[in-house]
């Protein structure tokens, strides 16, 4: 019940900072949950890829509803690489949990990983970096199979990459970016749910527990996308830079707690 509580609170929280910054909350929940120490790190990843899908899915609807137009062409070629990514992400997850003897080396990994995308990510919006206008199927599936595959890999939805990376290929502002990260994000964990329930089940899951984590994730969603719509660019840009600094700091400790207990 604890447990649930807490994870209930960092899940409205993270979802609904994750909704304005276009991150997916993923990024704040898997990192806090690896801290919090309660759950494997697959029972942690899925967690955290169902509590993203339902706030993805709770935003992304709510922003149609409020008449916010998308160019559904670059969502639906981007959402298709997504999903190929997502499955080919899930499918290298399980693979270095079967490789790998020890968990807390695959949590050291999706650390690793997620550290250089959140520097890269931090680095882009900071200093500005040149854009380009790419366009064409090719480019947006491209994009959408990276997207796919860290996000799936990595446990954390999508993050800060999502947004950095619409931002840089196609030049879109930060805040259209934000809108086509939760779109993308809603393909890509729903392919990771996918092939989690065509392949390993469910069955090594506490279920009990989505009674806390889809209640907070619709919250969560609810609250970023009511949000995100009152700020202007230059304050998503603050959020989104804010929280790469803390997801930062949190990985950083969890990551040099694992090679601590690893080197004793």
């Amino acid at each position: 019940m604890i447990v649930g509580l807490l994870y209930f609170i960092v899940i409205i929280l993270a979802n609904t900072v994750g909704a304005i910054s276009g991150m997916g909350g993923g990024v704040i929940i898997k990192p806090v949950f690896d801290f919090i120490g309660a759950d494997s790190v697959a029972t942690i990843s899925f967690y955290s890829t169902v509590a993203v899908f339902t706030m993805s899915l709770v935003s992304t609807f709510r922003q149609i509803g409020s008449g916010v137009k998308f160019n559904w062409s670059l969502i639906g070629w981007i959402s298709g690489g997504a999903i190929i990514g997502g499955v080919l992400g899930n499918l290298t997850f399980e693979f270095f949990l079967q490789v790998f003897a020890d968990e807390a080396l695959v949590k050291l990994i999706q650390i690793i990983l997620t550290i250089v995308t959140l520097v890269l990510a931090f680095l882009y919006t900071k200093y500005d970096w040149k854009n380009f206008e790419f366009s064409g199927v090719l480019w947006y599936l491209a994009c959408g199979l990276i997207l796919g595959f860290l996000a799936s890999l990595l446990g954390i939805g999508g993050g800060p990459i999502n947004v950095a990376l619409l931002m840089l290929l196609f030049s879109l502002p930060i805040k259209d970016a934000t809108l086509y990260s939760i779109a993308t994000i809603f393909f890509s964990q729903l392919s990771k749910l996918v092939t989690i329930a065509v392949t390993s089940g469910f069955a090594r899951y506490d279920l009990s527990m989505l009674a806390f984590l889809v209640p907070a994730a619709i919250i969560g969603g609810l609250l970023g996308s009511k949000v995100r719509t009152i700020l202007s660019p230059e304050k998503v840009t603050l959020v989104f830079q804010g929280v790469i600094i803390l997801v930062l700091l949190i990985n950083c400790y969890n990551g040099w707690q694992i090679i601590h207990s690893i080197s004793m």
